[in-house]
């Protein structure tokens, strides 16, 4: 078994609690024959467990109630407004490949490397395949992407990325290991799903993308980089960057604004201000900046730092929570320009180099206050256009998102969501790698839209 595969403990969804839900069957036998033909056929290559049931509605619509998702895996994700189609039949297959790590305890299994996959009975042919975003499980993308490409009748797939929990970071060897065994968790799951759906359609599949939100829009770069031979295209919304040369990283403006947000907070200190814009952090965005900062960025900073620098904080675990400067191994302190190069060696393991072999669409707001532009979209743009690539990829900067839309819910009168324009994005992928392939508008920002329904149309030309 290779070293990705020989993983112990990690972190689960990040806002998102974990919860058992047990497997309901949806339909008795009788009506599974008519309406899930093939049954039998259904086998994911590789996997070590799986169970597949045969469902009136394989969108949330009536996931939820049969217990084949969970809700609390994609909490914030999604505007409250966001309209979603139902309604799609087939059979969902749920399992988890070989691992040694057992922090996902989804269906009482207690195992991580827990996949998804679903099998609509109107198939047009495609697969989209997805990573979880942040920190959560395989059901994380069911309302952003699954839902929408299953009405489209696409097959769907998607994993937890093979570990879970707040303590991600003790799973593998050396720094920086849960990390790469995300990106091969996103392979596996990806080659299993194309023999599973070829098989049980009896066909070819026509064409397969990958798509993904924050940490998952950073599996579609790397997927693109270095398997690009498995894909179409991809759908890369607001995905993170590990630069591959020692640029801004989230571990260099995490801490600046850990120690800077406070007094701008209570004082509206102007050097404090000055020092979180100078760390990439978007003019305008101070509104979003005490969410972020009471519930996104400490932990944030001190379990990835723990990820690439265990040795920062000794004996510790993922370091002090909300430390106040100068408290001995404090996170709010790191420079992590002062660190060991074991510690950026560790980070450009897991980075990008923008060497995408297939189109790609990235789709990211100017107010994201988790990942900001400056240091993750950006950047990335620039990176692929020095590879020679810019003529593959499309960026389309979107004013007034942020990264999670209960943001927009929110702050409604100051913000639009994303995941508008991320579906947006993926029709213009769809016909840029259709045969004839119809080129999307150029990279653009596209301006705020205040009119209309905000919260499901985006317009990207």
């Amino acid at each position: 078994m290779s070293l990705l595969l020989r993983r112990s403990a990690a972190f689960s969804a990040m806002l998102a609690s974990l919860v058992v839900i047990p497997l309901v069957p949806a339909a008795s036998p009788a009506q599974a024959d008519t309406r899930c033909s093939r049954m039998g056929r259904v086998h994911v290559p590789g996997a070590r467990h799986q169970v597949a049931a045969c469902l009136d509605d394989l969108t949330t619509a009536g996931t939820v109630a049969s217990g084949h998702t969970d809700a609390a895996d994609w909490t914030g994700l999604h505007s409250t407004a966001t309209r979603n189609p139902s309604g799609v039949p087939g059979i969902q297959i749920d399992g988890y490949f070989p691992d040694n790590s057992t922090s996902n305890p989804t269906h009482g299994w207690n195992h991580d490397s827990q996949f998804v996959i679903r099998l609509p009975k109107k198939w047009n042919g495609g697969l989209v395949v997805a990573g979880a975003p942040g920190n959560r499980r395989q059901y994380a993308n069911d309302f952003t992407i699954s839902d929408w490409v299953l009405a489209k009748g696409y097959a769907y797939a998607s994993i937890d990325k093979g570990n879970g929990g707040l303590e991600f970071f003790q799973d593998g060897r050396r720094p920086g290991d849960a990390i790469l065994e995300w990106y091969h968790r996103m392979t596996q799951v990806t080659i299993a799903a194309k023999a599973t759906v070829a098989r049980h359609y009896g066909r070819s599949i026509r064409r397969t993308y990958a798509a993904g939100i924050s940490n998952g829009g950073q599996l579609v770069r790397w997927a693109l980089e270095n398997h690009p031979e498995l894909y179409d295209g991809g759908i890369d919304a607001e995905g993170t960057l590990w630069p591959p040369d020692d640029s801004s990283n989230a571990l260099v403006y995490l801490p600046v604004a850990l120690r800077n947000y406070p007094e701008y907070a209570a004082t509206g200190d102007p050097e404090a201000h000055a020092a979180m814009l100078r760390a990439g952090f978007a003019p305008g965005s101070e509104f979003l900046w005490d969410f972020n900062y009471r519930s996104i960025w400490d932990g944030t900073q001190r379990r990835y730092r723990e990820e690439v620098d265990p040795d920062y904080d000794g004996d510790l675990e993922a370091g002090i929570p909300f430390c106040e400067s100068g408290t001995p191994n404090c996170d709010t302190d790191y420079d992590y320009y002062a660190r060991p190069r074991s510690v950026h060696k560790a980070v450009r393991r897991a980075s990008m180099s923008g060497r995408i072999g297939k189109p790609l669409i990235t789709v990211q707001g100017t107010l994201d206050t988790l990942l900001p532009i400056a240091v993750h979209g950006d950047p990335y743009a620039a990176l692929v256009r020095k590879q020679g690539k810019g003529r593959q990829h499309r960026y389309y900067r979107i004013e007034g998102a942020s990264h999670l839309d209960i943001e927009y819910d929110m702050f409604p009168d100051r913000m639009r969501p994303l995941l508008p324009c991320m579906r947006t994005a993926f029709e213009a992928l769809e016909r840029w790698t259709a045969p004839g392939g119809h080129k999307p508008p150029p990279s653009a920002t596209i301006p705020l839209q205040t009119s209309g329904d905000v919260a499901n149309t985006c317009a990207i030309s």
